[in-house]
């Protein structure tokens, strides 16, 4: 392996674990980083997404059934109808219905930052 190419290696696990980092920071998902400096990153899935929030790419990540066009969705109504006070109020968006709101419903939650 040429020197550079261990250099990127590196800058690129760095990358990933401090994406891991952050995204874990957000989503109240805490990890771990294997000891071998892998960027295995080992997470104890308490996976709770706050969608008054949250970005597109967290709720993607954590919403089972949800991608990047209804995670974008969830943000168009969030900004349209001012921050979510229910969890039910998520079946408005379209594209959620009950069964992805059930789905995930434990993963949701609808705290405002001051709380």
């Amino acid at each position: 392996m040429l020197k550079s190419d261990s250099k990127m290696g590196r800058f690129a696990r760095s990358t990933l674990i401090a994406s891991a980092l952050a995204i874990s920071a957000t989503l109240s998902v805490p990890f771990a980083i294997a000891d071998d400096d892998q960027p295995e990153v080992a997470a104890v899935m308490e996976e709770q997404v706050n969608i008054n929030t949250a970005n597109a790419d967290m709720l993607a990540l954590a919403l089972d059934g949800v991608g990047m066009t209804r995670a974008l969705d969830i943000i168009a109504y969030r900004e349209e109808h001012g921050h979510f006070k229910t969890v039910d109020e998520l079946e408005r968006v379209r594209g959620i219905g009950k069964a992805t709101l059930e789905r995930n419903r434990h993963k949701i939650l609808v705290k405002d930052e001051s709380e």
